[in-house]
């Protein structure tokens, strides 16, 4: 059972009798001498998909649920429902856009090595690689001679995103970004 402190985000914890799965994690520091440190979580409802708010002391125990991870690919678009299959025995995994709303502006078809994550066999979440590749469909025409040091300008992304590129990118390039800090990382490999 780990302490408050040791619980990371994706992670699905049981509270108060329920299944949560943690989306968001801030730590905050009180500034008087015999204070704690409190991590405060935001979590969502496994079995409802609602959201709640919880504090937690550092060295508070908490209970993990029974996850499961499954390697999949993005198939299709089902009204508000994302379906993804199972990348060995192809079981599809519906989960609601809004459930996956950040994770959105990173999925393509072609994204690879993204996992499901399951409690007690219902998905509750997508986890990305820590880069992916996009194709630029808009951004302001390349400068011969800008050195890879050199000013950026924003470039719209397939997926709609929008990030800040060298100078020498041009539109139709692909590129690679951080899943985590939304920023552009090099140009892809060919």
């Amino acid at each position: 059972m780990p302490k408050a402190s040791e619980i990371k985000k994706n992670a699905a914890i049981e509270h108060n009798g329920k299944v949560y799965f943690v989306k968001d994690i801030a730590k905050l520091t009180p500034s008087g001498r015999a204070g704690a440190s409190l991590y405060r979580m935001r979590l969502y409802d496994v079995a409802t998909g609602a959201k709640a708010d919880e504090s937690f002391k550092a060295d508070e125990m908490i209970n993990l649920a029974d996850v499961g991870r499954h390697q999949v690919m993005f198939s299709y678009v089902d009204g508000e429902e994302y379906v993804f299959m199972d990348a060995e025995d192809y079981t599809p995994y519906n989960l609601h856009q809004d459930t996956i709303a950040e994770e959105l502006p990173f999925i393509t078809e072609e994204t690879s090595g993204m996992q499901v994550v399951t409690v007690s066999g219902a998905p509750v979440a997508v986890e990305l690689p820590a880069s992916v590749e996009l194709l630029i469909v808009e951004t302001d025409p390349s400068i011969k001679g800008a050195s890879a040091s050199a000013r950026t300008k924003p470039a719209i992304l397939s997926t709609g995103l929008t990030v800040q590129v060298p100078e020498y990118i041009a539109s139709g390039e692909k590129i690679k970004v951080s899943t985590a800090e939304k920023k552009f990382m090099s140009r892809a490999e060919k």
